[in-house]
């Protein structure tokens, strides 16, 4: 069995995920991870999928594509590699800024990120500008590996954000989730 990704982006509407979720049922595939979002009017999906023994790449790139073409649903295909590199050892952690929107802000806390070699997982960053800075609000998911001071991390983190005027937290996931869920 081999795995396929697929990427879809369109203008949102009702049914989109149905209708590749139908076609890839009527394929006989399963979606084994998906990630779906919509982004102001605009809808994004990522799908894994499983395809069954002996699928020929071409031909099933060829029926799906055929499939949604017309519809303005813009999908690129191909197949993954395959296993990558384990994921290293590390705890995820949750990192919210809340501000003012100004240009460069998922750039310079992202590089605070990167530079300290933790993966950002997840990122949910809705800029509404206006005159509540409230509104803008950045939230990151990552991988802090066991070899990062995560003291360092967030104090790193925090100095950036006193830079860009913006409030930051940085929290165990666990945490996050368990003071969310309240």
């Amino acid at each position: 069995m081999s795995k396929i990704i697929i990427t879809a982006i369109g203008k949102d509407r009702p049914g989109i995920v149905s209708s590749v979720a139908g076609v890839l049922y009527q394929l006989g595939c399963n979606i084994e991870n998906v990630s779906q979002t919509i982004l102001q009017s605009e809808f994004a999906g990522i799908y894994i999928i499983s395809t069954p023994e002996g699928t020929n790449f071409e031909t099933f790139s060829e029926q799906f594509h055929g499939t949604f073409d017309e519809k303005g649903l813009h999908v690129h295909i191909e197949p993954m590699a395959s296993e990558g590199p384990q994921e290293p050892s590390g705890e995820h952690f949750i990192i919210t800024t809340i501000g003012p929107d100004s240009r460069g802000l998922v750039y310079d806390i992202s590089t605070v990120i990167a530079e300290a070699g933790v993966n950002i997982i997840n990122l949910k960053a809705v800029f509404e500008g206006g005159d509540n800075p409230e509104r803008n609000i950045m939230v990151y998911e990552v991988l802090v590996p066991d070899t990062v001071d995560r003291h360092v991390l967030s104090g790193t983190l925090k100095e950036k954000a006193t830079s860009l005027n913006l409030a930051l937290t940085f929290q165990h996931k666990n945490i996050f989730d368990t003071v969310n869920r309240i």
